[in-house]
C-alpha cells in the first residue's frame, strides 16, 4: 500500500490560505453582533431577519456559479472575488443610511461567502491526500474560527468605544488585507482558464452535484440552528447583561477551535458518520441549554457545548462532501453542500426574526425548536451509523 503523504501544514501556501481566511472571516464576522441594533436604530426592527436573510439569499444564489467557476476557471479567482466583495461592502455600510439601501448592501455582501469558502476549501482539498482531508479541513476551520473569534469582539469594542462607523472601516480594511494575502497563491486547478461568459449563464453547464446531497441534508439543521443563533443571540446576551456582545460569540468560537484540532483527525480515522452523529447530538444539547439559560454561568456552559458541536460538524461535513464528489467536481460538490448552509441559515434567520419581533420571552422557544430539529437529524443518522459498525 502506498504511504500517504503528510499534510504540508506549515508551507507558505498554507500560511497564505489560512491567513486570508482569518482576515475574511473577521471582516464579515465582526459586523454580526452589532448590525441588528444598527438596523433597529434606522426603524427597521421588523426587518431584523433580513440582516442574515438577505446575506444568505445572495450567498445561496451565487453558489450556483461559484462551484462551476472554481472547477473551470480556478480556485484562486473565486477566492479573490469573495474577499474583494467583503472589502467593498465594509465601506458601503458607511453610506447605507436607509432600510432599503442597508438590505440591498446585505445582499451584495452575501456574495462574498458564496465565493470565498468554496474556492478555499477546493484549493485545500487539491493539496492534500484523501485520507487526511478531515485533518486539513479541521486546521482550515481553526483559521476561520480564529477570525470569527477576534472579529465580533473587535467589532463590539470599536462600536462601543469609537462608534459603529469605525467598525465598518475596520471591516473594509480586513477585507482588503484578505485580498492581499490571497493574491500570491498559485492556482491548484490544472489547466485553469479565464472566466468566460458561459460560466455566468445558469442555463449552461451543471449547477449542482447530486452526489453531495447526503452531506447537504445533514448540514441543514446545523445551518438552521446557526440562523436562529445569529438572529436572536445579540438580544439574548444583551438581556443577560453583556456590555460587549461579541465576547459571548468568542466563547463559542474558542470552543469550536479546540474541537477542530481533533475532530477532523477523528473523522479520518473512524469515519464521517460516527463523528457527525456525535456533533449533531451535541448541537441538540447546546441549543437546549441556551434555551434554559437564565444567567451568564449557564449561558457560558451552553456556549461551550454549542461551540464544540460546530467544531465537530463543520470539518466532518466538508470532508464527507469531498469524499462524495464526482471526479473533477469537488468545488461544485462543495458549493452544492454550502447551498444547504445558506438555505438553513436564511430560513432560521427569517423565521426566527418574524417570530421574535424583539420579544425576549420568545428566545427560549426558538432555541428549543432548533434543538428538536437537531435531535431528529441525530435519530436519522443512527441507522447508517449501525450499518457502518456491522460492516
Amino acid at each position: 500500500m502506498e504511504k500517504a503523504e503528510p499534510v504540508r501544514v506549515y508551507d507558505r501556501a498554507f500560511f497564505l490560505l489560512c491567513s486570508g481566511t482569518v482576515l475574511f472571516m473577521a471582516s464579515f464576522g465582526m459586523l454580526l453582533p452589532e448590525l441588528p441594533a444598527h438596523l433597529a436604530s434606522m426603524g427597521g426592527e421588523a426587518y431584523l431577519g433580513g440582516v442574515v436573510g438577505m446575506f444568505t439569499l445572495a450567498a445561496f444564489l451565487s453558489r450556483f456559479l461559484s462551484g462551476r467557476i472554481a472547477d473551470q476557471a480556478g480556485r484562486r479567482k473565486v477566492m479573490l472575488i469573495g474577499s474583494a466583495v467583503t472589502a467593498v461592502a465594509g465601506f458601503g455600510y458607511l453610506v447605507a443610511t436607509s432600510i432599503v439601501t442597508f438590505l440591498a448592501l446585505r445582499f451584495f455582501h452575501g456574495l462574498s461567502t458564496g465565493f470565498r469558502p468554496t474556492g478555499t476549501s477546493a484549493m485545500l482539498t487539491d493539496r492534500i491526500p484523501k485520507n487526511r482531508r478531515g485533518e486539513a479541513l479541521g486546521y482550515l476551520g481553526v483559521a476561520g474560527n480564529a477570525g470569527m473569534a477576534t472579529g465580533p469582539a473587535l467589532g463590539s469594542w470599536l462600536t462601543v468605544e469609537w462608534g459603529i462607523e469605525w467598525m465598518f472601516v475596520a471591516s473594509a480594511l480586513l477585507g482588503m488585507a484578505s485580498v492581499l494575502f490571497t493574491w500570491p497563491l498559485e492556482e491548484t486547478l490544472p489547466d485553469a482558464r479565464p472566466i468566460q461568459r458561459k460560466d455566468l449563464n445558469p442555463l449552461k453547464g451543471p449547477l449542482i452535484d447530486p452526489q453531495a446531497w447526503p452531506a447537504a441534508v445533514v448540514l441543514l439543521p446545523i445551518a438552521i440552528a446557526f440562523g436562529v443563533y445569529l438572529t436572536i443571540t445579540p438580544d439574548f446576551v444583551d438581556h443577560l447583561g453583556y456590555r460587549y456582545k461579541g465576547s459571548f460569540n468568542s466563547i463559542i468560537v474558542v470552543s469550536s477551535i479546540a474541537m477542530r484540532f481533533i475532530a477532523g483527525k477523528m473523522s479520518d480515522r473512524y469515519g464521517r458518520i460516527p463523528v457527525m452523529l456525535t456533533g449533531i447530538l451535541l448541537l441538540a444539547l447546546g441549543m437546549g441549554l441556551l434555551g434554559s439559560a437564565e444567567d451568564k454561568a449557564m449561558a457560558t456552559i451552553a456556549a461551550l457545548v454549542y461551540g464544540a458541536s460546530i467544531g465537530i460538524n463543520m470539518p466532518t461535513v466538508f470532508a464527507w462532501t469531498a469524499d462524495l464528489a464526482q471526479e473533477g467536481r469537488i468545488a461544485l460538490a462543495l458549493g452544492t453542500m454550502l447551498m444547504s448552509l445558506e438555505i438553513g441559515i436564511g430560513a432560521g434567520a427569517v423565521l426566527s426574526g418574524m417570530y421574535f419581533q424583539g420579544d425576549v420571552t420568545h428566545i427560549k422557544e426558538l432555541y428549543y425548536m432548533a434543538s428538536v430539529a437537531a435531535a431528529l437529524t441525530g435519530i436519522a443518522l443512527i441507522p447508517p451509523f449501525l450499518r457502518g459498525r456491522k460492516s
